[in-house]
């Protein structure tokens, strides 16, 4: 199985939609917009939900560099990430558990999370995408790349969902190469790889 990564451009925007599948057209979904506005979600009562697809939308749109990366098996998207500054995303200094353990390098990159289309999870499509946000990183200048993933080794659970490991499962950067600096949770280390 041959799997290509290409920029998240305003083109592609229709294959970033696919990938997220069922969710696709869900606009409260967080379409990777949970480490960027302190906007939660409002009540009921306090008028319509945030619409975060068209705001991915809009800011793919309008990058000066893509704020993700798709993998396609032939012409078929099946996996995301979103990877950029650190700096780019408000919210990953602004959780106090990663505050404590993070030092400031403005040259420092994140990976906040992965989508899989659920018909190719666990066949290496997140360690592709992985390995191409290094290089992307790399490309645009990054010093460093660091991500939030899960220890699955300390789970209790025998199966876990494919949403409760959208941040990357720890295994899979330590494949890439990258170490662990910090945990904010037992089954949660800050991974970095200097790049």
């Amino acid at each position: 199985m041959t799997v290509r990564v290409q920029p998240a451009t305003a083109d592609r925007w229709d294959d970033v939609v696919k990938v997220f599948g069922r969710r696709g057209q869900d606009p409260s979904w967080c379409w990777c917009q949970r480490f960027l506005s302190a906007t939660d979600k409002p009540s009921p009562l306090a008028g319509p939900v945030r619409d975060n697809r068209q705001a991915l939308r809009q800011e793919i749109t309008h990058a000066a560099v893509p704020p993700g990366l798709i993998a396609y098996i032939g012409d078929q998207p099946v996996g995301w990430t979103r990877v950029g500054p650190r700096s780019a995303l408000p919210l990953v200094g602004a959780n106090r558990a990663l505050a404590r353990v993070l030092n400031e390098d403005p040259g420092t990159w994140w990976v906040t999370c992965f989508a899989i289309d659920s018909r190719h999870r666990r066949s290496g499509i997140g360690s592709v995408l992985l390995e191409a946000a290094i290089s992307f990183a790399r490309f645009h200048g990054a010093t460093s790349l660091e991500g939030h993933p899960v220890d699955t080794a300390g789970l209790r659970a025998q199966r876990v969902s494919g949403s409760a490991l959208f941040t990357g499962t720890m295994a899979m950067f330590v494949d890439a190469g990258f170490s662990e600096v910090a945990r904010t949770f037992p089954t949660r280390p800050v991974m970095r790889l200097a790049v």
